[in-house]
């Protein structure tokens, strides 16, 4: 088995949304509907321009399997809108958004390969931080995942309409 990166581009965006479609499959059939839903994330609007907006001011990053999408993620200099509440780590920085994996591709590694790209890009970039943000909810599996690549959490956050979704962000030093 090889992993090789590349960078995407908007044709690897019905790819990309293709990943986030196997992921929401995945919770759902684990029973952990509150991170995404249980609709395929393609079908919501503001998703797929979620996806477009992140990439069209950062750089898509695609995680090959023996030559097949395996797994994606977003690199931009800054988090999204939604955690513009929280205070500024006061350095520049890379953030991941949309990281997912296609989950015929679990436990490969092809999204751990991706973080370890991201964090190469950063350093590459002159940069020491690489943040991230997720789900922090159910048996909080998804910060135990971002742990075991490096990261720390720094900032708990709610989110969402009735602002009951947990989140964390995490960061992981570079340098």
């Amino acid at each position: 088995m090889t992993i090789t990166i590349r960078e995407g581009g908007p044709a690897d965006r019905p790819v990309m949304l293709g990943m986030l479609d196997s992921a929401v499959e995945w919770l759902v059939s684990q029973g952990r509907t509150r991170q995404w839903g249980t609709e395929p994330l393609s079908t919501k609007p503001t998703v797929v321009d979620s996806v477009a907006g992140y990439m069209a001011r950062g750089t898509a990053y695609i995680a090959e399997v023996d030559g097949v999408p395996a797994a994606t993620l977003i690199l931009t200099d800054a988090p999204g809108d939604y955690l513009s509440h929280l205070p500024s780590p006061g350095e520049p920085e890379k953030y991941i958004h949309w990281l997912a994996s296609d989950r015929r591709f679990k436990g490969q590694g092809a999204g751990a390969a991706l973080l370890a790209h991201a964090a190469e890009v950063t350093r590459q970039a002159g940069g020491a931080l690489l943040r991230v943000d997720c789900y922090a909810g159910d048996d909080g599996s998804l910060v135990a995942y971002y742990e075991a690549n490096g990261f720390t959490p720094t900032q708990a956050y709610t989110a969402g309409p009735e602002n009951d979704w947990p989140g964390q962000v995490l960061a992981r030093r570079v340098s």
